[in-house]
């Protein structure tokens, strides 16, 4: 955070780090707690672990978008990592539904 782009004091800079420091660890903390708290409330095979899921990719969103700074990169950027990130989860996905297929009447 350039203190010379905004004209601020040091003192103000810093206390805009350390504000910007808390919310990132206050979300943070606030989606690990949710995701305890339903590690320990929400019975197992009710949509469990597309949750958990859903709440880390929301997670590792945040943290590229905040400890990466490509929030403020331009969107070309930002969909030259997202796109092929996407076609990994999928093609991972792909090799663990259609890897035991190959198992099948063999045995």
């Amino acid at each position: 955070m350039a203190a010379h782009a905004e004209n601020l004091s040091p003192e103000e800079a810093k206390a805009k780090n350390v504000r910007k420091i808390l919310t990132v660890t206050a979300i943070l903390a606030g989606i690990t707690g949710v995701e305890f708290l339903l590690a320990f409330t929400m019975p197992a095979g009710t949509g469990r672990n597309i949750i958990f899921l859903i709440l880390t990719i929301a997670k590792a969103f945040y943290i590229v978008a905040d400890f990466m700074h490509l929030r403020h990169e331009v969107k070309s950027l930002i969909m030259a990592l997202l796109l092929p990130t996407a076609f990994i989860v999928w093609l991972v996905v792909a090799l663990i539904k259609e890897g035991g297929a190959m198992y099948i009447g063999r045995f």
